[in-house]
């Protein structure tokens, strides 16, 4: 295929984490987003010398991406949080039940898989803020090709005339599958968060009260710093709350199982995370039990989300799958 070619196949991989990006906004899955783009870039790989330099590589990936994307979106399957498919739980009928299918979730994902390097701090925070849980759960709410207009326009900043030639379609059809698509997206009014990468001094003094709230199992400490209506899920069950009263009677019921717990810190979805192992039974130490990705809004939590898959997400985030006693990595 000669020189130019070869250099083009070994560029293919720079592409790999935008791609990841793009595909995680569009199936909600960081499974199924890795999955999508190795698919992207073993078509790519196969059909290279069909490529003839039309459009810029970086585009016939995108185009390949978005087509993978659309075919995994034909069964109609939408992921979700908890707070779209119920209303809040009263405490006092709060139980686990049965847990739901993996499918069914919006899933988490660790910030170094889906963004890349960005010069632009302003582009940087775009990029953060379009993978927030909220505004990934609003996008579910999007037929699939209002989604990837929606995207492609609004978060990585393509041309109407890019968009309609990628979807072959023309622009006017792009202005008004992105117009119906902002609609919806207010209608779900994902909402602002406070922007947290780097986090500032108050929002680093936040995270260590949390951390010595939550470590030392002290609710009057934890209910300082989170709203009044800040919500408390916990995937894969569809339950949630919202409010200090429920919090403090699950995490004194049902939850007090957390009791003892150390945290790790990580980050998700362009937000403050962490790792939650609790005491394990034999005493030796800690184990996995949550994935918790929190959402802060004027200074204070606004959502605490526990992911309790944490055979699927430890692995994902590289975190240990065991503490010692001291609350280190254990060997």
């Amino acid at each position: 295929m000669g020189d130019v070619a070869t250099k083009d196949l070994s560029d293919l991989e720079k592409y790999r984490t935008e791609l990841t990006g793009y595909c995680y906004r569009m199936l909600g899955s960081s499974f199924e987003a890795e999955d999508a783009v190795q698919d992207t870039m073993v078509r790519a790989w196969r059909s290279f010398e069909k490529f003839e330099g039309r459009s810029s590589l970086r585009s016939w990936l995108y185009r390949i991406a978005t087509n993978v994307c659309l075919d995994a979106l034909k069964a109609g399957n939408r992921r979700a949080r908890p707070m779209d498919l119920t209303a809040a739980t009263p405490i006092n009928e709060a139980k686990l039940g049965a847990p739901l299918v993996e499918s069914a979730w919006l899933e988490p994902v660790p910030d170094g898989r889906v963004l890349p390097t960005a010069d632009d701090p302003a582009e940087a925070a775009l990029q953060r803020e379009t993978i927030r849980l909220a505004f990934v759960a609003a996008l579910q709410h999007l037929p699939p090709k209002q989604r990837a207009v929606l995207i492609l326009r609004e978060v990585l900043a393509w041309q109407a005339s890019e968009v309609a030639e990628l979807l072959e379609t023309s622009v006017a059809s792009v202005n008004s599958a992105l117009q119906r698509a902002r609609a919806t997206l207010a209608e779900q009014s994902p909402g602002a968060s406070d922007a947290a990468d780097p986090l500032d001094e108050e929002q680093k003094k936040l995270l260590e009260r949390y951390v010595a709230a939550f470590e030392g199992y002290d609710m009057q400490a934890l209910t300082a710093l989170v709203h009044e209506d800040a919500t408390f899920s916990m995937p894969p069950y569809d339950l949630w709350f919202t409010g200090h009263e429920a919090m403090v009677g699950w995490m004194l019921g049902v939850g007090s199982v957390c009791s003892g717990s150390r945290l790790v810190p990580t980050v998700a979805n362009g937000a403050p995370a962490f790792a939650q192992y609790h005491p394990s039974q034999d005493g030796e130490g800690f184990e996995p039990w949550a994935l918790i990705v929190l959402e802060l809004r004027d200074g204070k939590i606004a959502g605490q989300n526990f992911f309790l898959d944490t055979p699927r997400w430890f692995p994902l985030f590289g975190l240990p799958a065991r503490l010692d006693k001291e609350g280190q990595p254990a060997a």
